[in-house]
């Protein structure tokens, strides 16, 4: 299957036969079709895909007619309707599959994870740290509620065009397998979010993050300040910020959560931002970080207006990142409540600093009755001057009606891009208002 553009593979597209028979291109952009029924014969496959699409024909049917050889194979054409360009999976089991059982990608290993919730990402000690939540794995559906991790080389990909090839090296037991990295005592998950590494006063290196226990579905009991201790490999708990009772029943607002980002504002003076959009600033150091006294708010919009006039964007989860290729702050929304996906809808803003003011927003991608949460901008894979933005979320059904799970896909990292001169983000490069001198993003 092939982007008619550009001829790059398209995962993520579904083909299904007339009875019932469902695949699903791998990162390569390939099925192996093997419905021993349909061969030398001239077949309909409806063709669906996120953001994609084949013409209809007279009757409304968006299918393509081929017909099948035992060893045979054929080059689907398949046209982009939205503007970010899906790269591919970036976590899970199966990722090239399909190409596998053809006799592709056979240097190919798998992880051990089947899926993976919601990344955090941060550069430390000359690589890349990630960090996930609750992760499935073969043995159990959610097998590590305690926050897996791996590393990879600070420029990990090769390419930024599909199909893309993660490989992560993960924290593992004594078994191999990949384990969680942080224990706090009690029942239920453990989150951790605003992943950064940050200097202290004497230059020194540290690694930390703000963690929520869960004690109820969906909802923390208790929060507080964690720390990556390299003789372990695990996150540390410093203390405390919170912890639910009869006189604090909610976690406070001003948390270092979120996804983080450091910049120095008009005056020269630099701060850490966390939250999407920030909601939180403190001095950059792992000083300031740990003192609550130094923490402050930032009050950005939990809307922003559509650049095609319709209602106002509700923010469910976003990310912000400097571009030096477009000299502004750049902001990857996923909306809340929106249409035709309830939580799948992805959209594009300008802003001229991480504090505003912003720019309308772009719609730029979309996902027909799924869910893509937690989405973040992935800066730190390329350069600030770079023509495009790197951004992935949480591929999933939940919280939609959905019942039908993308096998190999569901609940896993999507990574897509998004060329940063293209003519239909025009709506959302004015208005944003200028750029206050901040020298963009730097850990």
């Amino acid at each position: 299957m092939l982007d008619d553009e550009n001829h790059w593979p398209v995962p993520l597209v579904e083909l299904t036969t007339t009875n019932g028979l469902r695949f699903v291109t791998d990162n390569a952009g390939v099925v192996a079709f093997d419905a021993p029924e349909f061969m030398r014969r001239e077949t309909w496959i409806e063709v669906c895909s996120h953001g994609y699409e084949v013409p209809a024909d007279g009757l409304g049917n968006r299918g393509v007619r081929v017909t099948p050889e035992p060893g045979g194979s054929t080059r689907i054409a398949i046209q982009r309707r939205q503007i970010a360009r899906r790269l591919g999976c970036i976590t899970g089991a199966g990722i090239f599959a399909e190409s596998q059982k053809l006799g592709g990608f056979s240097d190919w290993r798998e992880s051990g994870v089947c899926g993976s919730d919601s990344t955090q990402l941060a550069a430390y000690k000359n690589k890349l740290f990630w960090l996930w939540g609750d992760t499935g794995v073969p043995s159990y559906p959610l097998g590590i509620f305690n926050v897996p991790a791996a590393t990879t080389p600070l420029n990990p990909l090769s390419s930024f065009q599909p199909p893309v090839a993660l490989v992560f090296d993960y924290m593992v037991d004594a078994q191999g397998a990949p384990r969680g990295t942080i224990r706090i005592p009690g029942n239920g998950p453990v989150w951790i979010s605003g992943l950064v590494s940050l200097p202290d006063g004497k230059g020194v290196e540290h690694l930390v993050a703000t963690w929520s226990k869960i004690h109820e579905p969906l909802k923390a009991g208790e929060t507080g300040l964690a720390e990556w201790n390299d003789a372990t490999s695990s996150f540390e708990p410093l203390f405390t910020l919170w912890k639910r009772s009869d006189t604090e029943p909610d976690p406070p607002a001003l948390i270092p959560d979120g996804p983080a980002a450091i910049c120095n504002d008009a005056a020269g003076r630099a701060w850490l931002y966390a939250g999407g959009p920030p909601h939180f600033k403190c001095p950059p150091l792992y000083e300031g970080w740990k003192d609550r006294s130094r923490w402050m708010p930032v009050d950005n919009p939990r809307s922003f207006p559509a650049a095609d006039g319709g209602a106002d964007v509700a923010v469910a989860s976003a990310s912000i990142a400097w571009s030096g290729y477009r000299k502004r702050w750049l902001m990857i929304l996923q909306q809340k409540s929106g249409s035709p996906s309830a939580f799948g809808e992805i959209w594009y803003l300008e802003g001229a600093s991480p504090e505003g003011p912003w720019g309308r927003a772009v719609k730029v991608a979309t996902h027909r009755n799924h869910t893509f949460y937690n989405v973040r901008i992935d800066w730190q894979l390329s350069e600030p001057s770079a023509p495009f933005l790197l951004f992935e979320g949480t591929y999933t059904t939940t919280f939609s009606d959905n019942p039908i799970k993308t096998p190999r896909y569901e609940y896993n990292q999507l990574l897509y891009r998004i060329n940063l001169d293209d003519p239909a983000l025009k709506p959302a490069q004015s208005g944003s208002g200028n750029s206050p001198g901040c020298d963009g993003l730097h850990q």
